[in-house]
C-alpha cells in the first residue's frame, strides 16, 4: 500500500448512504470525501426546508468541495425501487459499491398511548424497514468489493429495560436497526463482509437533538457530528475480515487508534464530565 492510500484509505471507494443531507451523515460523507471517496446519498430532501437545514444536493456540493464525487438521488429509503435505483445510479456511476451506510433515521420519544400510528410507522418503515431494504438492495454488489463493509448507526442491544419503558415505539425502530445489522454479520457470505454499528457515547449537535430531545440545552452538553465522522471513517478504514458483528462506540472507537484529547468534539462550553450521554447508555435516560 503507498503512502497516499495509507493516509487516504477511502480513496476510491464508493459509498452508499441513506440520508446525508445535514447532520451527521452529512459529516460522515464529507469526511471520506477528504479522502477522495466516492459517495451516493439516497435522500428526500430535494429542496429547502426553513426548519432544517440542507438538502441532499447541497450536501453533494460538499462533498464535492471536500474533495470527494458525489451523487444525490432523489428517493425514499422506505421504497424498494428508490434503494434499487440507488444501487443501480452508484453503480452505473461508479462502477461499485463498497460500504453501504444505514444513516436515515426517524425519531419520536413519544410512548405507547401517546404516539400516533402515523409516527410509529414512519420510524419502523425508515429505520428497520430501511436498513432492511438498501442492504438487500446492495449486497450482491457488496460481495464484488474487496473490503466490502455496512455500518448502521444504530446502539448497542441494552437489556435495561428503562428504554423500553421511556419509548418502546423508539427503542423497538434503533434496536430493529442493530438486530438486522448483526444478524448480517452472523450469516454465511461468500467472502469476508464487515457489518457493524457505531452510535455516541455523547448526544450530538443535530436538528434532532434540538428539537426533540432537549432545544439549545441539550445542546449545550453535546459534541459535534465530526466525532462520528471520524469514527465512522476509523472503522470503514479498517479490512473487512477483522471485525463484524460489533457495536462500537464513537468514543472508543477514536481511543483505539490514539485519540485522548476530545475537547474539539465538543459543541458549546460544557467540561468533558457534563456531556450529556447518548439514548441507550446509562446516564441517557436522564433528561
Amino acid at each position: 500500500m503507498s503512502a497516499d492510500n495509507q493516509k487516504s484509505p477511502l480513496a476510491g471507494r464508493t459509498i452508499l448512504m441513506s440520508g446525508g443531507s445535514r447532520g451527521i451523515g452529512h459529516a460522515i460523507a464529507t469526511r471520506a470525501a477528504r479522502d477522495g471517496a466516492n459517495i451516493v446519498l439516497l435522500a428526500k430532501t430535494d429542496a429547502p426546508d426553513s426548519r432544517l437545514p440542507g438538502t441532499v444536493h447541497t450536501a453533494v456540493a460538499d462533498i464535492e468541495a471536500a474533495g470527494g464525487n458525489g451523487l444525490a438521488v432523489v428517493g425514499d429509503i422506505r421504497r424498494e425501487e428508490d434503494a434499487t435505483r440507488a444501487v443501480e445510479s452508484a453503480v452505473e456511476t461508479f462502477g461499485r459499491i463498497d460500504v453501504v451506510l444505514n444513516n436515515a433515521s426517524a425519531i419520536a420519544l413519544e410512548p405507547i398511548g401517546t404516539l400516533p400510528l402515523k409516527r410509529y410507522d414512519l420510524m419502523l418503515n425508515v429505520n428497520a424497514r430501511g436498513t432492511f431494504v438498501l442492504v438487500s438492495a446492495a449486497l450482491q454488489h457488496l460481495y464484488e468489493s474487496d473490503n466490502p463493509h455496512v455500518l448502521t448507526l444504530s446502539p448497542p442491544l441494552d437489556p435495561d429495560p428503562v428504554w423500553l419503558h421511556r419509548h418502546a415505539p423508539y427503542t423497538l425502530s434503533k434496536y430493529a436497526m442493530t438486530m438486522l445489522t448483526l444478524g448480517l454479520a452472523g450469516q454465511d457470505h461468500p467472502k469476508p463482509l464487515a457489518a457493524n454499528c457505531l452510535w455516541p457515547r455523547t448526544t450530538i449537535a443535530t436538528a434532532a437533538v434540538r428539537n426533540i430531545v432537549g432545544g439549545d440545552a441539550a445542546m449545550a452538553v453535546s459534541r459535534r457530528p465530526e466525532i462520528m465522522a471520524d469514527a465512522a471513517h476509523a472503522i470503514l478504514s479498517r479490512k473487512a475480515s477483522e471485525y463484524t458483528g460489533q457495536c462500537f462506540l464513537d468514543e472508543d472507537v477514536l481511543r483505539r487508534v490514539g485519540t485522548t484529547d476530545f475537547s474539539a468534539y465538543r459543541y458549546g462550553d460544557a467540561d468533558e464530565a457534563d456531556l450529556k450521554p447518548d439514548l441507550f447508555l446509562p446516564g441517557g435516560e436522564h433528561a
